[in-house]
């Protein structure tokens, strides 16, 4: 199994990008896959998740700006992520049962 994250760059604040998980070896239709960040030194955390049946939540940080979805078609997770802001600099991980991608970095600073 193999999760494949990417999409991330640098952007100023108040700028937006867009996160793609691909996910191989094993269909991600009926199971939940997530997005986590890491910040160097802090705990890896969860930013947003959504289930078998669509149905998302999203950390109180995020929550307005970020936008979680799948395509159970192309077996692909995405995070659309507007109005970043500092804060949200990270190394951004998906998770799909038990599995980790290596992570994409997204960087925001003016």
């Amino acid at each position: 199994v193999q999760l494949q994250a990417s999409g991330g760059g640098s952007v100023q604040p108040g700028g937006s990008l867009r996160l793609s998980c691909e996910v191989s070896g094993l269909s991600l239709r009926y199971y939940a896959i997530a997005w986590y960040r890491q910040v160097p030194g802090k705990e890896r955390e969860g930013v947003a998740c959504i289930s078998g049946a669509s149905t998302t939540d999203y950390s109180d940080s995020v929550k307005g700006r970020f936008a979680i979805s799948r395509d159970n078609a192309e077996n692909t997770m995405y995070l659309q992520m507007n109005g970043l802001k500092p804060e949200d600099t990270a190394v951004y991980y998906c998770h799909h049962l038990g599995f980790w991608g290596r992570g994409t970095l997204v960087t925001v600073s003016s």
